[in-house]
């Protein structure tokens, strides 16, 4: 069940990630941060290149398609989650749109602060239920070779944030992470 530590891990991630991108936001608003369009940019490329194209698709393949073949107790919940993870693409365009949006004046900072608010509540709910009733779920459903089979697939890959390999252009997003999320996962505010 390795998979479901590195899931947990991403999730973590994923959770400093939001409260960065929340974090700048409410700074903004108060008038406390300028605006850091390339940073919150910066910040969906993130969420894109890792979360939408690695970790969501392996859920689906593998952890979700083997507790589809095991079980049928949470089967509508398993829809769902499949469901968001492909409307996920669709509030990641929303926001990148928002924030070209709110640089050019077409869009007001509440509005921006508002589109990343719906955002983040759509994901922390999204891995609420997927660690709260999903990942129960697995651990008493799967067996030996289910897991040996997504455990591999979790493990061949990294994080380009977090990861061992990370990737030189998210540093930044790394070192405003560290100053803005709210403990534990950073020195900002709670």
């Amino acid at each position: 069940m390795k998979a479901l530590d590195i899931i947990r891990s991403e999730h973590r991630s994923l959770a400093a990630v939001m409260h960065t991108l929340q974090a700048l936001m409410r700074g903004a608003r108060e008038g406390r941060l300028a605006p850091d369009y390339a940073l919150l940019r910066l910040i969906v490329d993130y969420l894109e290149s890792f979360h939408q194209r690695f970790h969501h698709p392996k859920e689906d393949e593998y952890l979700f398609k083997a507790l589809h073949a095991r079980t049928r107790d949470a089967e509508w919940t398993l829809v769902e989650l499949e469901r968001e993870h492909v409307e996920g693409d669709g509030h990641l365009v929303g926001l990148r749109e928002a924030i070209d949006g709110a640089q050019s004046g077409a869009l007001g900072l509440d509005e921006l602060a508002a589109r990343v608010e719906q955002y983040a509540d759509f994901h922390w709910r999204h891995m609420r239920i997927e660690e709260d009733v999903i990942m129960p779920l697995a651990e008493r459903a799967l067996n030996t070779k289910d897991w040996s089979r997504i455990d591999a697939a979790f493990a061949d890959h990294d994080d380009p944030l977090f990861g061992k390999a990370r990737r030189e252009e998210y540093r930044q997003l790394l070192a405003l992470i560290a100053e803005h999320a709210p403990p534990p996962l950073g020195a900002g505010e709670s």
